[in-house]
């Protein structure tokens, strides 16, 4: 593919500009239309992000009737399923921000779509771009640890509530677990090699987003601010999975992942009271292993770099159109999360163990 890779935006939040200057970058891509459903809000974001050249639309269903290579979805959560359906069944490759659905019956249409349509299906997780994030995987799927049977991961803000769309039930689906929960599932199962998740034991709570000591929109507060589950894995593996968007601690403690031979202790890098969760990079990385019969620790050095983990994700997708190649994060690894924050939340509605259910 020689021409130039054509892209729509749709939704023009601030997550889209993020996808507009990635884009912006590539001398091979152009930005042909954006839309949104709040009308004259797509030609405002055309002119503040100096594509004039891009059509505005008000309706995501007109802007596919472009010619378009692929598109970024960068709506509410709730609309990911349906734009993300209409836009494959229209032939466009798609990139979708994280999480990739509401529900796992969404995503499941989702990853159909894609396949029935030979389009790409891309979900937004940057954190994977880390060259940190790569150490780690290539460590563990190296044999280093031995046989992995427990995975610790998850993380906690002291204070970290978003608002608006993020905390109302029918518009976000969840509230911590979506959110920034997302991110430690796929650091865990990514590591891992996506293994299929087979059951969980899971408790959430509002306890601090429901009180308006809190938190200012505690009226509105519709969704968890917080939640524990036991994943049992396939091949005899067990994760152990937390989140918190506030509590009165300072930690819930690192990603570990234990393993036969050796264990891989992993914290966050960042500081201060949104800080603590795996939307951003690695602080450390610890080895514990036995040297000549004795117990050692080795400091794994943290790469400092200056890459652009969101550019190299966008950029990813692009080459993956123009190269023909496999969709850079596919919605059929990322269907696994969906699953296990659906599983948290029928097991915790429910007050028991549940199975997961995914089609072959």
């Amino acid at each position: 593919m020689s021409h130039k890779i054509k892209i729509g935006i749709i939704g023009s939040g601030g997550i889209a500009g993020s996808h507009a200057r990635a884009y912006l970058k590539m001398d091979d891509v152009e930005i042909v239309a954006v839309s949104d459903i709040i009308p004259g809000k797509a030609k405002e974001f055309i002119e503040k992000s100096g594509i004039e050249s891009a059509k505005p639309f008000d309706s995501h269903k007109e802007l596919l009737k472009l010619d378009l290579d692929g598109v970024s979805i960068c709506t509410p959560n709730f609309s990911h399923h349906e734009i993300s359906v209409d836009s494959l069944n229209d032939g466009k490759h798609v990139l979708v921000e994280k999480p990739m659905s509401v529900t796992l019956d969404q995503s499941i249409e989702m990853v159909q779509a894609s396949k029935k349509n030979d389009r790409l299906l891309s979900v937004g997780f940057q954190p994977r771009y880390d060259p940190n994030m790569k150490v780690v995987k290539d460590l563990v799927q190296s044999g280093t640890l031995g046989d992995v049977y427990y995975v610790q991961t998850g993380g906690g803000r002291r204070r970290g509530i978003p608002g608006g769309t993020f905390i109302n039930k029918k518009l976000a689906g969840a509230g911590s677990m979506a959110d920034i929960g997302c991110y430690s599932l796929d650091l865990a199962l990514n590591t891992l090699g996506y293994p299929k998740p087979l059951t969980v034991s899971a408790y959430t709570s509002n306890l601090f987003g429901t009180n308006p000591k809190y938190f200012g929109q505690a009226d509105k507060f519709e969704v968890e601010d917080f939640g524990v589950a036991l994943v049992r894995l396939e091949g005899g593996k067990v994760l152990n999975f937390k989140i918190s968007w506030a509590m009165h601690m300072d930690s819930l403690g690192p990603t570990i992942f234990l393993g036969t031979d050796a264990g891989l202790k992993l914290t966050p890098a960042g500081s201060g009271p949104w800080s603590g969760v795996w939307d951003g990079g690695i602080g450390s990385i610890s080895l514990f292993h036995d040297v000549n019969e004795q117990h050692a620790e080795t400091n794994i050095p943290v790469k400092s770099h200056n890459i652009d983990i969101f550019y190299e994700k966008v950029h990813d997708f692009v080459v993956a159109i123009k190269e023909d190649k496999p969709a850079p994060i596919p919605g059929e690894q990322i269907l696994y999360n969906q699953a296990i924050v659906d599983g948290v939340l029928r097991s915790a509605a429910q007050g028991r163990e549940v199975e997961i259910k995914l089609p072959e």
